[in-house]
């Protein structure tokens, strides 16, 4: 038997003004996105932003289905609209 130990160390924020600019403006982008959500039937809007390496920010959000488990969530939006344009 092995013992694993895993540490992690992050920084809180106490408001999104804290953030370094990059990050800031992606949570506004993913927030924006999260206003344009479709989501009718588990009322949980999400929004998603990515940083590209060419510095291109882009941002997608959840869109549900009546047919529920084939809705798309924020995170599959956004990565697909980054490599459909």
């Amino acid at each position: 038997m092995r013992e694993l130990k895993i540490q992690s160390e992050f920084t809180v924020y106490d408001s999104v003004q804290e953030l370094p600019d990059d990050v800031r403006e992606l949570m506004l982008l993913a927030s924006e996105a999260r206003n344009k959500a479709y989501a009718p039937y588990s009322n949980f809007a999400v929004g998603a932003a990515v940083k590209l390496e060419n510095g291109e920010m882009l941002s997608g959000n959840n869109q549900e289905n009546a047919s529920y488990p084939t809705g798309l969530c924020a995170e599959r939006t956004v990565i697909f609209s980054a490599h459909a344009n």
